[in-house]
Formats: structure tokens, C-alpha cells, sequence
């Protein structure tokens, strides 16, 4: 962008000023959320490290540092290689599908010599949070305002929806479409388009309950009655709701859960932590953690505000709008609201893949912190700090 008369270019910030910009109040918000998740799958473990708590905590302090390294990096950096990490995220996507590892009836990981196995579609959350804030950075309004500029955004989200579908895992191609939804309303497609396309998904929700598979649908009518199949579908909502019921006020007591103990809840320490929070700490313990989620939701909303350039704002408000479905759906789901979709809770449960997806969501919101003051021209030119 070029300087106009009499506009002076200020400096670049210094590593050192960047380390003081990072937001630490969220770094630490981050760790506390952490905590909490280590608590519960070391009771999970009746009252032992392995094998949860102790590895979740190994890949928490290695990928807190990768969160804080890339907090600091150019975030004209991350904007020239939006599509290009978007692309890698969709490549493991393919290679899943053509050589995947199977886990619960599932193909969602591919295995990776000295670490293990990953799941890219966790990963991909963000990914496309990021490609679609550089495709609409680009953007004036005028230009969202045509139908054929809004054709690329779409293939973005409905090609890894696709695949995702295809593994399967609909709890993800939720979060990927519900994240989708919200970039193209931030970047001003108008209210009457989305109508349009929700007409025509209520047009072909035939079609697409033709193409569920029979475990999804299952899922959807014992939503309605979980009580129809008490020892199939409906055993893991079922007991999922007695563990609340039994927590109360006050809950139980830390590692004294009956239902999780006893392994009547299923997936203790990943989809259902949730619900063995609630039976250990009751409904303060809940509120707790949910005020902490709170918390971390109104930061990144705040910082996605006072960023004074186009792609900080949608890149870090896609990323925790992307968090808060993620946070909204595994609760819903445990509680009964909406069907078992096998989602974990966001930085609580086990899982080395979620808890990277997420901190490297958390990396991006506190990039666009410590750049909020750079002006980014449409071409990714700056004028400086």
C-alpha cells in the first residue's frame, strides 16, 4: 500500500515488543481449561496419570510453545500462506481417505512413523477458518455482493465437508459448515442468500436422511426417545443423563463418580468428560468450567474487535466462533439436546489431535493480538505498526 504525503511509516515491532503484546490473560485461561481436562482424566484413570493425563500433559507443554511461536510470527506471513496450509490440511483429508486407520467403526486417522495417529479433520476446522479470511480479506463489499465471487469460498467448505461426511464424522462436518456460515455472514453476504440455501437443504432433507447411515439415523430417533433402545443407541445418552442427575449441586466428590467408575459411562475421557465433571463436581463444577469457556469466548470476540485490519478480524473471530460450536456442541450433546455425534470438548478431553487443532486456533486469535494495530492492504501490503 503505498504511503500517502505527510503519513509516516512507524517501525516494526521488535521480538522483544511482540513477547510483551502476547495476551498472557488468554494463555493462562487456555492452561486453566487445560487443567481442568488433566483432573478429570486422571480420575478417569482411577486416580492414575497413565494413561491419559500424563501424555495429554506432555503434548500440552509442546504445543504451548508452537502456540507462542506462532503467535509471534508476521501475521502477513500467515496471510500469504493461507491457502497453501489449507491445502496441506485438505491433502491429509485425501490421504485418509485412501489409506486411513480405522478406530470405533470410523476412518478418521492416518498414522505418522514416531508420533502416531492424526486426525486431520480436526485440524481442518481452522485451516478453512484461515483460507476463507485471506479469499474475503480481498474482498469490498461490492464484491461479496456477487453470486460468483461466493462460488470458490464454497467449494472451500464443501470439499473437506465431503470427505469428512464420507469417514464418517458428523459432528465435524457440523462444526466445518457452522464455521463456514459464520466467515461468509462476517465478510457481508446478505441474510436473503442464506434463506435461499436453507430452503433448498429443507427441499432435500430427504435425500440426505436417504444417505445418513443407519448408526446416524438411530442416533436422530432415539434423540426423540432414548428410552426406545436403552441397551443400543440410547444406552450412551441414557447413562450420560444419570451422571448428571447423580452429580447434583456439589457433585459427588473428586474420583468418586459411580457411573464413570463403574464404566457405565462410555468415552469417560473424551465425548463424555463433560458429563463426569458434572457427576464428580456437580452443577458448580459445570458452571465453572463453562465460565471459564465464557471468558475465553468474550477475549477472542474482543480481539477479533480492536484488530484494526480485515483479515484479523474474520481470521480470529471465524477461529473463536469455530471454538464456541465446538464447546456448545459437545455439551448439547451429552445433555440430550441434540444427537450423540461424537465430538470432544475442546482443550478438556483426551486427544492429541483435538488439543492441536485447538491451540493452533488459540495461535492464530493471539497473532491477530499482538498485529492488531497493522494496516493490511487488500494486496497484503502494509503501511507498518
Amino acid at each position: 500500500m503505498a504511503i500517502r504525503h505527510g503519513e509516516l511509516r512507524q517501525p516494526e515491532m521488535t521480538l522483544g515488543q511482540k513477547i510483551w503484546q502476547i495476551n498472557w490473560i488468554m494463555f493462562l485461561l487456555i492452561g486453566l481449561c487445560v487443567g481442568v481436562g488433566l483432573a478429570m482424566q486422571y480420575s478417569a484413570a482411577n486416580g492414575s496419570w497413565d494413561p491419559w493425563a500424563h501424555s495429554q500433559l506432555t503434548k500440552y507443554l509442546a504445543f504451548s510453545v508452537g502456540m507462542l511461536v506462532l503467535a509471534l510470527v508476521d501475521i502477513r506471513i500467515i496471510m500469504r500462506y493461507a491457502y497453501l496450509i489449507y491445502m496441506l490440511s485438505f491433502l491429509l483429508l485425501v490421504i485418509v481417505e485412501i489409506k486411513g486407520a480405522v478406530g470405533g467403526g470410523a476412518t478418521r486417522w492416518i498414522a505418522i512413523p514416531f508420533i502416531g495417529t492424526f486426525q486431520p479433520s480436526e485440524l481442518m476446522k481452522f485451516t478453512l477458518v484461515l483460507a476463507l479470511a485471506r479469499y474475503f480479506h480481498k474482498l469490498s463489499y461490492e464484491d461479496v455482493g456477487r453470486f460468483s465471487v461466493l462460488i470458490v469460498p464454497a467449494l472451500f467448505i464443501a470439499a473437506p465437508t465431503l470427505l469428512v461426511l464420507r469417514q464418517p464424522d458428523l459432528g465435524t462436518a457440523i462444526v466445518l459448515c457452522g464455521g463456514g456460515v459464520v466467515m461468509f455472514l462476517l465478510a457481508g453476504v446478505r441474510w436473503w442468500k442464506f434463506a435461499v440455501v436453507g430452503i433448498a437443504g429443507l427441499a432435500a432433507s430427504p435425500l440426505i436422511w436417504s444417505m445418513m447411515h443407519p448408526y446416524q439415523k438411530r442416533r436422530v430417533l432415539v434423540l426423540l426417545n432414548p428410552e426406545s433402545d436403552p441397551l443400543g443407541s440410547g444406552y450412551h445418552i441414557l447413562q450420560s443423563k444419570i451422571a448428571m442427575g447423580a452429580g447434583g449441586l456439589v457433585g459427588r466428590g473428586f474420583t468418586k463418580g459411580s457411573q464413570s467408575h463403574l464404566n457405565f459411562l462410555p468415552e469417560k475421557q473424551t465425548d463424555f468428560i463433560f458429563t463426569m465433571l458434572a457427576e464428580e463436581f456437580g452443577l458448580i463444577g459445570c458452571l465453572a468450567l463453562m465460565s471459564l469457556y465464557l471468558v475465553l469466548m468474550v477475549y477472542g470476540f474482543g480481539i477479533a474487535l480492536r484488530s484494526r485490519n480485515q483479515f484479523g478480524r474474520l481470521l480470529a473471530m471465524g477461529c473463536i466462533v469455530t471454538f464456541s460450536f465446538y464447546v456448545f456442541i459437545n455439551i448439547a450433546m451429552v445433555m440430550g439436546v441434540i444427537p450423540v455425534v461424537g465430538l470432544p470438548l475442546p482443550l478438556v478431553s483426551y486427544g492429541g489431535s483435538a488439543l492441536l487443532a485447538v491451540m493452533f486456533g488459540f495461535a492464530l486469535i493471539m497473532n491477530v493480538y499482538v498485529h492488531r494495530d497493522l494496516r493490511i492492504g487488500r494486496q497484503g501490503e502494509s503501511n507498518g505498526l
